[in-house]
């Protein structure tokens, strides 16, 4: 029975400490050299946990997260003083439309089914409108992403618990299969609606994305997941990375680094055959649903990212890209342009 509200209690604290980190760089700014004693007082909180934001602070800054891009601070015994800000120079201010585009997602997100922590976003909303005055009340049209008929199918199937019938889209394999699945919950995850429903084809719990069901019909028979059937975490997100995966190595440039903030990596480094120094590479190692997945990714990022490993998608990569300039070659007979 406690458990919810220490989850909310975290949500909390976790929101009241990135506000007072966002605001913790300029105030220390405009007072250099100020006693932790007196800005914790006036910052409300005890010298332990505003060491505690100092120590957190050290470790955030701009991507590339090297010399030069983390805030840095100087401390003269019991003063501290910020030495590189990292951009951060001014008091959090929201624009109105900054305010009023945070009043839109945080409405869509409290209306969205099986959100964990609705009250700490509705807590979140109420602060927020009170902040924004007469321009949360702008006239706005909400509609939530993906085919919303499709998405009240499903959830009714769900509530009914009725046994469906899909055809599904997989796009890690590209193809088209069609199941017999066991509804369970739909959920929102990213801005897009999925079904957990059990795949009597696969045998196990399978997340189904609702703009991917090409059609379904519902069974004139109950659903019945078996005992064994295990929801997904998605705290994280849809992709559990596990060991079982693939593991898949590239170099990255530097424009296509923000991978590494996007997707799950097991390491990053800089790539030590780049130069002392020099910061422009990274490797960055990953896994992959499938390499027919991974090929399609890495074709995609263009020529900033290189396959280091396994030698089999190096080599699917390399002869998909062949083809495809081989296809913008002059026909062998050759033409000629009026």
């Amino acid at each position: 029975m406690t458990r919810p509200a220490q989850r909310s209690g975290g949500s909390r604290a976790s929101a009241d400490r990135l506000a007072r980190l966002l605001n913790l760089v300029p105030y220390l700014l405009a007072r250099p050299g100020i006693a932790v004693a007196e800005a914790a007082a006036d910052l409300g909180v005890t010298e332990r946990q505003l060491r505690e934001d100092l120590e957190l602070l050290w470790v955030c800054g701009l991507p590339g997260y090297g010399p030069g891009d983390l805030i840095d601070m100087a401390f003269d015994g019991d003063r501290v003083t910020i030495t590189y800000d990292a951009g951060i120079d001014r008091p959090l201010r929201l624009t109105p439309d900054e305010a009023l585009a945070l009043v839109v997602a945080l409405r869509m997100l409290v209306e969205t089914p099986g959100i964990a922590n609705r009250d700490a976003v509705e807590r979140a909303l109420a602060k927020i409108e009170s902040a924004a005055g007469e321009h949360a009340g702008a006239p706005v049209a909400v509609r939530l992403p993906g085919d919303g008929d499709r998405v009240e199918a499903l959830r009714g199937a769900v509530g009914r618990r009725r046994a469906l019938r899909i055809t599904y889209y997989t796009a890690a394999r590209d193809e088209t299969t069609e199941r017999t699945v066991d509804p369970i919950r739909v959920s929102m995850v990213s801005g897009h609606a999925y079904l957990e429903a059990w795949c009597r084809r696969a045998e196990s719990v399978r997340m189904f994305r609702a703009d991917r069901i090409d059609d379904l019909v519902e069974l004139d028979e109950p659903a019945a997941p078996p005992p064994q059937a295990q929801l997904h975490d998605l705290s994280a997100g849809i992709f559990s990375p596990s060991a079982d995966l693939p593991l898949v190595t590239l170099r990255v440039g530097r424009s296509a680094r923000w991978i590494t903030e996007y997707y799950p990596c097991e390491r990053v480094e800089p790539d030590p055959g780049a130069g002392a120094g020099s910061g422009r590479e990274w490797l960055v190692s990953l896994r992959v649903t499938d390499l027919d997945w991974a090929r399609r990714f890495v074709l995609g990022l263009g020529p900033e990212v290189t396959v280091v490993s396994p030698p089999e998608l190096a080599e699917e990569v390399r002869d998909q890209a062949a083809a495809a300039l081989d296809a913008y070659a002059e026909p062998a007979g050759g033409t000629t342009s009026r």
